[in-house]
Formats: structure tokens, C-alpha cells, sequence
């Protein structure tokens, strides 16, 4: 018996505006809201509902109804937040998703950052701030926990396990699991969590190769699709990808609505296949192994690790500078300044800065608002000076001293 987890992660930065270096000191307006019509946050976020999030969970919806379907996802703050100013009928259409009591909402940083890597008091607070926003809008509390961009290692697990989560998803990687398969669920070293790991080869064939026409297996149909999966082996099959797959990053016209339209019934032509939840793989199988992941893994290119964000000597400068005024800002009272930095700590804001080529299809750089990696730099790094001249404005008192910014 197979169990098919499915999981999507929605996500949608609030990107920069242009910010020149004329701008330092004169604007506070960092996030484009107005100043290019095609690729502003709002256009982008309607763009994309419309073409994936509206109708992909219209059609989630009646697979819920109509079926032994079970799906989950993880929704940034970040996503919500735009959803709540710019489209709240897509917010209304993942809740009356929930409501079916099919669909598992997952846990992950508020603000989809790598703030484990910098600070893991950082890390903390945006978790606990996810977890309230899911519970406000959502009414339920996230038993799972997926990190930004799926970065894991055996330091994360364990943290992770402290805050009290029952599980935490990872890429399958090949390295770590040396001759062991993805399809079982597993436990990380020295720890108690239960590890879900990404099956990325029957997840990537849909969400970076079912619209190749030079790929081998295209088209990908879901009969096809549907023998690859009798032919696993294992217990828990784990179909993880951005929900943007649905849409965006394969259009309509590559046939993917049809293709999950007709996933469940494939699925379960055969009696020994079911669909579950995370918490539900957690509850129903024991961990078949314990795996050893020491260094720090993504699900981000052929490589799987951290380089796509701190590949190069901008990405980490640009890193350390964001998280080297944490103090100041906390300490200020300033909403809107620590808004705007944890708006900063984004992962896209580092992604845009990337200088490698890509191999498994670069779907990050989607709506990428600079023409370089150079000028998605020094766009961040100007709006950071701007940032440091607000704080210093704003006579934070450290030790009886004011406070000189980084």
C-alpha cells in the first residue's frame, strides 16, 4: 500500500521597488506598490491567483468533495498578507479548502526567511508569528513544520522538536539517503520528530518537466503517472512543489488542470493506495530509519543546498547586514521599521542576487523585478542604508547611548 502525500507551499514576496541612490534619506515607499505597473506586488499577486490559486483550489475543492482526497499546504504570512489587501477573495477560497477538514495547513517562518541560518531568536518569534496568523485565519494549529525553501539539517530537526512540533518535511535527497528510499517515513539523528522527505524525482517531473516537450516521458499523462506510482516501492510517496506548478509555472495549456482533475480517481483505481496528510503519515507509519543530514539541504537546484542564497559575496553581505541591526530594530519601538526589515529577510531578496545557472528549471526568477543580479543588489543594499538612517533618526537608547545603526 502507497500512501500519497501531497503538499504545495504558496508564497509571494513583498518585492522592493526600484530604489535608487537618490532615494536614501528622501523615501520610506520600499516595497513597490505603484511604481511599475506590470511587475508591482499587487498586479503580480492577481496575475497568479487568477491564472493558479483561484482556480487550482476551485478544482481542489471539488477533488475534496468528490473524493477519498487529501491534500496540505503551507501559506507564508507574507502570502496571506497579500491575499488580505489585494485579493481576499483567494484567502476565503483556501479556507472554505480547510473547512472540508482534507487539508492540512502547515507551519513555517512568518515572514519565509532564513533566519535560522542568522538568528535563531529571530527564527522563533517568526514561527510563533506564523502560527497565530494560521490560528486567526484558519482556526487550526500546525502540527508540521516545513522551513523556508525546505533548508534542513539535523540542528533544525532538533530545534524544530523543541518547539513541539510531531514532524518536519525535507528534500529526499540521494546524498543523505544513500541506498534507502524516500518513500518511508524516517526519523533525523538523535531526534524523536518524525522526517517526511520529498520524493524529487516523481515531484519534479510534474513541477519542472511535465510541460518539456524535449523530455522523454512528455507528455506526462496521469495514466502514466498513475503506473509510476503502483511501481513505487514503500510506504508514504511524498509529492511536495510549489502550488504555482498549477498554472503558473506550467500553464493551462500543457494540460496540468487535467492532470490533477483526474488525479484522485487514477490514484485509487488501485485498492492499495490512499492519499494522507502529513500528521496522518506521522500517525499511521513508524520511522523505518534514522538518517544523518549534518550539513544544511534544500530543495533549491541540482546541488540541493544553500548556494542559490549565499552563493556569492553579495548574497552575504547582504545577509550579514540585514541581520546585524537586529538588536537596534527590536529595541526600537518603530513598528514600521521592524516590519520592513523582516519584509527584507525574504528569501527572493537574496534569490534575485543569484550569479549560478540553474539546471532543474528556474522557476524562482518568475516576476524577478531587476534586469541583473547586480542591480537586485544594489537595490537591497540602498534600501538597507535608507533603513540604518531611519533607525539612527530615531534615537534608539542603548546603555544610556544613542544608538549609531551598524
Amino acid at each position: 500500500m502507497v500512501s500519497i502525500c501531497m503538499y504545495f507551499q504558496v508564497h509571494q514576496p513583498f518585492r522592493l521597488r526600484k530604489y535608487s541612490i537618490f532615494d536614501i534619506g528622501t523615501k520610506k515607499d520600499y516595497f513597490n506598490e505603484k511604481y511599475n505597473l506590470k511587475l508591482n506586488n499587487e498586479a503580480i499577486l492577481r496575475k497568479v491567483s487568477n491564472k493558479c490559486y483561484l482556480p487550482a483550489n476551485k478544482l481542489m475543492l471539488k477533488l475534496l468533495n468528490e473524493n477519498d482526497f487529501k491534500i496540505s499546504y503551507s501559506l507564508s504570512g507574507m502570502a496571506i498578507e497579500q491575499f488580505e489587501k489585494y485579493y481576499p477573495e483567494v484567502l476565503n477560497s483556501f479556507q472554505e479548502l480547510v473547512d472540508t477538514k482534507k487539508v492540512e495547513i502547515l507551519s513555517e517562518t512568518y515572514y519565509h526567511s532564513l533566519s535560522y541560518l542568522y538568528s535563531k531568536e529571530e527564527f522563533k518569534e517568526q514561527i510563533e508569528m506564523h502560527k497565530e496568523k494560521v490560528k486567526n485565519v484558519f482556526g487550526v494549529n500546525p502540527k508540521v513544520f516545513r522551513n523556508t525553501e525546505l533548508i534542513y539539517n539535523n540542528e533544525i530537526a532538533k530545534f524544530v522538536e523543541d518547539l513541539g512540533y510531531e514532524g518536519i518535511l525535507a528534500e529526499g535527497w540521494d546524498y543523505y539517503l544513500k541506498w534507502r528510499s524516500s518513500n518511508f517515513l524516517y526519523k533525523p539523528k538523535n531526534c524523536n520528530i518524525k522526517l517526511l522527505m520529498k520524493n524529487y524525482k516523481l515531484s519534479d517531473d510534474i513541477a519542472f518537466r511535465f510541460g518539456e516537450k524535449s523530455w522523454k516521458e512528455w507528455p506526462l499523462t496521469i495514466e502514466k503517472f498513475g503506473q509510476w506510482v503502483n511501481a513505487a516501492e514503500g510506504e508514504c510517496l511524498n509529492l511536495f512543489m510549489d502550488y504555482e506548478t498549477i498554472g503558473e509555472h506550467q500553464w493551462e495549456e500543457t494540460g496540468i488542470f487535467e492532470f490533477f482533475k483526474k488525479m484522485p480517481s487514477e490514484i485509487l483505481k488501485n485498492p492499495n493506495n490512499n492519499f494522507k496528510t502529513p500528521s496522518e503519515i506521522i500517525k499511521h507509519y513508524n520511522p523505518k530509519d534514522e538518517i544523518d543530514v549534518p550539513n544544511l539541504m534544500s530543495w533549491a537546484d541540482v546541488e540541493r543546498d544553500v548556494s542559490a542564497w549565499l552563493g556569492n559575496k553579495m548574497q552575504q553581505e547582504a545577509l550579514a547586514k540585514i541581520y546585524s541591526v537586529e538588536k537596534l530594530i527590536k529595541e526600537n519601538s518603530n513598528k514600521e521599521l521592524l516590519d520592513a526589515w523582516r519584509k527584507m529577510q525574504t528569501s527572493d531578496h537574496f534569490y534575485y542576487m543569484c550569479t549560478k545557472w540553474f539546471n532543474d528549471g528556474d522557476v524562482h526568477k518568475y516576476f524577478n523585478p531587476y534586469e541583473s543580479p547586480y542591480e537586485a543588489f544594489i537595490t537591497y543594499m540602498n534600501v538597507l542604508s535608507d533603513l540604518n538612517i531611519r533607525l539612527k533618526k530615531e534615537e534608539v537608547i542603548i546603555g544610556g547611548k544613542k544608538s549609531k545603526g551598524y
